[in-house]
């Protein structure tokens, strides 16, 4: 996996199911702040491993994530995800600002909203299911459905949209060299529709979340047109794929595990903390994401990262830390309150963390309390795994009950 003196050569290729990433096993137990090389952009940049030192990566303002602009930084994919405007290239105190925005179109109230949505829209699904009857696709039946119709919903875009605009988002998210001009214009197609919807609801405000974000205030400050557009995109994108292949992710981790799984059937209740664990053990994506730039000399774990270079952190490595987590490699649905990073951390911990933690639980609950002998329908070794995205999750996931 080493390519020259002590630079690590990292495609993050590795996509055997849900098991976890032997290089990066290896980087955290070897060199857990290591030069590495990734497939995309200019240049090699560091890798922080641990839990404590990706903390102290996302929390210090000497390391800036909106140095990155206009630098071709060693990256997973062809073209950046990510846009230049973006609150996630943002550091405070113009990110702070933002996020208070934002925030406040998650408020409690709005949340609450969304999970009665959910629960709705899950139930239908759920119905169709069992009308379809034994054996069923539980990618197909819940896990891609269920988020794109429930962020699309609370964003209110019109169902004849909704294809499209998937599309755009999952052929942005693909690793593959071929696929980069295809990036490039869905990235630019998927701006230019938000741009013209951001502006009508800025005009007739509706009860939908791009109304609620146009409309939020924090004193005087509201948000930019630029600023709305992008963060409806982020909304987008964050709010439906992720959220499908974790529902994917996280049914078959209890299905492949009888005894959680009884455990969670006999004791519903403890749905909320057993997920919180499944969430900080299953490798939900490959390699790293945006990463961020030192603005001076700054030391972490014996290791100097001097000023300009680029740092990238990995959230899988500090979720399985054995420094933070007793018996890291072992799912405990009982473990307590495990501080996991799957939504990231400091001032880029995901805003909309809430509305997907709400899917995942309704989604799940709702699953097993209506499918009481659910059950994979074929071998675990032969389910299907996503190879070509940045994303971990199986293609279908064939249950009977």
């Amino acid at each position: 996996m080493e390519s020259g003196a002590n630079v690590w050569n990292c495609p993050f290729d590795y996509a055997e199911g849900l098991e976890f990433d032997p290089t990066l096993k290896r980087l955290l137990t070897e060199e857990p702040v290591a030069r590495i090389r990734l497939p995309y952009g200019e240049g090699e940049a560091w890798l922080v491993t641990r839990y404590e030192d990706v903390r102290t990566v996302t929390t210090d303002r000497r390391f800036s994530r909106s140095a990155i602009i206009g630098r071709d930084f060693p990256r997973m994919t062809p073209e950046p995800i990510v846009q230049d405007e973006a609150i996630n290239v943002m550091d405070p105190p113009a990110s702070s600002r933002l996020r208070s925005l934002v925030s406040k179109a998650f408020a409690p109230r709005q949340v609450e909203r969304m999970r009665v949505r959910t629960r709705h829209v899950v139930d239908e699904l759920l119905d169709r299911m069992a009308k379809h009857g034994s054996p069923a696709d539980l990618m197909e039946s819940l896990a891609s459905p269920l988020p794109l119709t429930t962020i699309c919903e609370v964003l209110d875009i019109p169902e004849r949209d909704r294809g499209q605009l998937r599309a755009h988002a999952r052929t942005m998210m693909n690793v593959s060299l071929d696929n980069r001009d295809k990036a490039v214009r869905a990235k630019a197609e998927m701006r230019g529709y938000f741009e013209t919807l951001t502006a009508k609801r800025r005009q007739h405000p509706g009860d939908d979340l791009i109304s609620a974000l146009a409309t939020a205030r924090d004193g005087d400050e509201i948000l930019g047109d630029q600023e709305l557009t992008v963060m409806a995109m982020v909304l987008l994108i964050t709010g439906q794929d992720t959220t499908t292949y974790e529902i994917g992710n996280l049914a078959y981790t209890l299905l492949t595990r009888p005894e959680e799984l009884a455990m969670l059937r006999s004791r519903p209740e403890m749905l909320p903390q057993a997920m919180e664990e499944m969430l900080r053990f299953i490798p939900f994506r490959k390699g790293v994401g945006i990463p961020r730039v030192a603005t001076e000399d700054v030391e972490l774990s014996g290791v100097t990262i001097r000023a300009g270079d680029i740092v990238h952190v990995s959230y899988l490595t500090a979720n399985r830390d054995p420094r933070k987590f007793d018996r890291p490699d072992e799912l405990d649905l009982e473990r307590d309150k495990p501080s996991h990073m799957t939504f990231g951390w400091g001032g880029h911990h995901c805003l909309g963390a809430p509305l997907a933690f709400t899917e995942l639980e309704v989604a799940l609950g709702s699953l097993l309390e209506r499918f009481p002998e659910l059950r994979l329908a074929k071998p675990p070794e032969d389910v299907r795994w996503n190879t070509t995205s940045i994303w971990r999750y199986p293609l279908e996931l064939p249950v009977a009950w």
